[in-house]
């Protein structure tokens, strides 16, 4: 409960010892112990990424987890989202449900790049997927941009509307997903143990959805 309630709540660790009746430093040597073993408990519960996107109409986007700014990382900033975090690549279904977290990437990466270094673009090559006009450049369907000068067709602003109202399922699944604070409101513990905080958060939350 100690670990469940740190990784939900992102408090800081006097906090959830006020909570649970014990010292910080109890809740740092449980988190510590008992994170682990829960991603060993479900590691099975993770859905292989090839075989959820099977025949499924996969939505994609990035997020990040923010870090704060850190000695030595600076490539993590990312100025289009103006802070420093890991980027990741999340793949949902038309109805909102998790299918895949990517490994992260610093977050001065463009998510075309880290669709493809991921080895996702790959992954999904025979798979319809529909992305924002970041991804444009790959087999993702996306939203035409507006031509330098000039407007989109009547047609494009619908195909627009069409997709964007599709894409909004993925943004929900992020959504979900940051229901675990530590992933959302800044991340405070060591950098080097973030990939694997957000692979375990996966696991928890593809157990929730029943995988």
């Amino acid at each position: 409960m100690i670990t469940l309630v740190y990784v939900r709540q992102n408090l800081n660790q006097a906090a959830v010892g006020d909570l649970f009746g014990v010292s910080q430093s109890t809740v740092s040597r449980v988190y510590r112990g008992v994170l682990p073993l829960i991603g060993e408990a479900l590691c099975l519960h993770v859905p292989d990424l090839a075989e959820a996107v099977r025949g499924r109409l996969v939505l994609v986007d990035g997020t990040d987890t923010p870090t704060g700014n850190r000695t030595g990382h600076r490539d993590n900033y990312s100025g289009k989202r103006r802070r420093a975090g890991l980027n990741v690549q999340v793949a949902a279904t038309t109805d909102g449900e998790l299918v895949g977290v990517s490994t992260p990437f610093r977050g001065s990466i463009h998510d075309r790049r880290a669709f493809a270094e991921s080895g996702w673009e790959a992954l999904t090559a025979d798979t319809a997927v529909i992305a924002d006009p970041a991804y444009q450049g790959t087999h993702a369907i996306t939203p035409r941009r507006k031509p330098k000068g000039g407007e989109l067709s009547i047609g494009d602003k619908e195909n627009n509307k069409a997709i964007s109202s599709i894409r909004s399922a993925v943004e929900r699944c992020i959504a979900h997903l940051k229901n675990w604070k530590i992933l959302a409101t800044g991340y405070r513990g060591r950098l080097a143990e973030l990939p694997t905080v957000i692979r375990i958060i996966t696991s928890l939350e593809s157990y929730r959805l029943g995988w």
